[in-house]
């Protein structure tokens, strides 16, 4: 049993457009027949019509959603919830007030738990990096470093082609030394990790690409196999 993250570095249903030919490559990495997935949208400050589309999304390709909610009344019964999981979604958002509101519940722990059990955790955007040692946010401005969960070595960057300052900023970031080594995604690119080794680079259209950070620079990620994902049959 293989421990496995997918890192997603822009896009999908939360941009309310009905393609999700990456969700349905997450639900494609487990055997269930239906997949239950969880959704934590705590950096989003659990917008509704966030947990919308995700619900709207994963019922569509025949998946189980649900979510935990760490606003309002909080149920006691989330952690049980949590690993008895096959995928774990987090949303993107504030990538800072997030991991300070896990702390706070003991979530990340569950996080942990939960990888070392083999669910599949994944996520878009502050749902990429948390996952990693650091990554590069905008919860803090300008971009800044920020301490993550550590689960997979090294930083990580999202949204790498689509917002203009985060390619030179998190190069010299690297350069500096202010930030680990680490791997940039652009939007529709996602990195699939087993065991904390980069295993493929999936992209949902033919541009979309990964990159290696070190004292060099920027680097396309050409070592591993690159797939792009067609378009999925989706129930309506």
């Amino acid at each position: 049993m293989s421990s496995q993250v997918i890192a997603i570095g822009g896009g999908g249903f939360g941009r309310g457009v009905l393609d999700l030919r990456m969700e349905q490559y997450l639900l494609d990495q487990v055997a269930a027949e239906r997949p239950r997935i969880a959704f934590l949208p705590q950096a989003s400050a659990e917008s509704a019509m966030y947990v919308a589309n995700f619900f709207d999304g994963f019922t569509r390709l025949g998946a189980e959603p649900s979510r935990v909610s760490l606003f309002g009344v909080v149920r006691p019964g989330w952690k049980k919830q949590l690993l008895s999981q096959d995928i774990i979604y987090v949303g993107g958002g504030n990538t800072k007030s997030m991991l300070a509101l896990w702390k706070d519940w003991g979530l990340d722990d569950v996080l942990r738990e939960a990888y070392a059990k083999g669910i599949l955790l994944c996520g878009v955007s502050a749902g990429a990096i948390c996952w990693f040692e650091e990554g590069v946010t905008d919860s803090v401005w300008p971009l800044g470093v920020l301490p993550c969960l550590g689960i997979l070595p090294g930083s990580c960057c999202p949204h790498f082609d689509s917002e203009a300052e985060r390619r030179p900023s998190y190069i010299a970031m690297v350069k500096e030394k202010r930030i680990s080594s680490g791997i940039a995604f652009d939007d529709l690119c996602m990195g699939h990790f087993k065991d904390g080794e980069l295993h493929r680079v999936i992209a949902a259209n033919e541009t979309a690409q990964a990159y290696r950070l070190s004292d060099a620079g920027a680097v396309l990620v050409d070592d591993v196999e690159r797939i792009q994902l067609p378009l999925p049959k989706i129930d309506t």
